[in-house]
């Protein structure tokens, strides 16, 4: 079961992101602040949870949270300034120029709620912003892969070639290993 909070003396937001490790695609990053005594049986890591029970938590956290965000770092601009700078949000590391206090905590969003939360965020808006572009794209196999570096993915762009939606900087080759989806 998760916790509601690591902390309970300030206001707190959990922040999570989704699409790090993309071929194709923006990487989106989330903040939610729960109220102290949110709690839900269905949240959870959203890698662990299925599709649907993402989509009707993402209901749930948008309209019961104290507060929400969801931003997104396209594909040219992670090109331009490295994904590890796009990526601002990941388990041990937090990269702002506000000081502000903050505690980064590997593998967060399977531990507390409001992490868990930006998480199913992260992936859901994400997730949606892939199956629109899909359509436009559809020889990438998008709506499955939702950018990921799988075999057919790999295929489709040696086949097809890159899209703008493409992360030039990335190894889109065919040998290289593959990341499990």
């Amino acid at each position: 079961m998760l916790e509601n909070q690591y902390q309970y003396d300030l206001p707190e937001a959990g922040c999570d992101e989704a699409g790090r490790g993309c071929l194709a695609g923006p990487v989106f990053a989330a903040a939610v602040m729960l109220p102290p005594d949110f709690h839900d049986p269905l949240l959870n890591d959203s890698k662990q949870m299925t599709e649907r029970n993402r989509e009707k938590l993402r209901a749930v956290i948008e309209r019961e949270a104290v507060a929400w965000a969801v931003e997104a770092v396209s594909a040219a601009r992670i090109d331009e300034i490295n994904i590890l700078n796009a990526s601002a949000i990941d388990g041990n590391r937090f990269r702002t120029r506000l000081e502000i206090p903050r505690r980064c905590i590997v593998k967060g969003d399977g531990k507390y709620a409001d992490i868990a939360a930006a998480s199913v965020l992260a992936k859901t808006h994400r997730d949606e912003y892939m199956l629109r572009i899909a359509e436009e794209f559809p020889q990438y196999g998008w709506a499955k892969n939702k950018g990921y570096p799988t075999r057919e993915h790999r295929l489709a762009i040696r086949e097809h070639g890159l899209t703008p939606h493409h992360r030039l900087t990335f190894n889109h080759e065919i040998d290289q290993l593959e990341l499990p989806f």
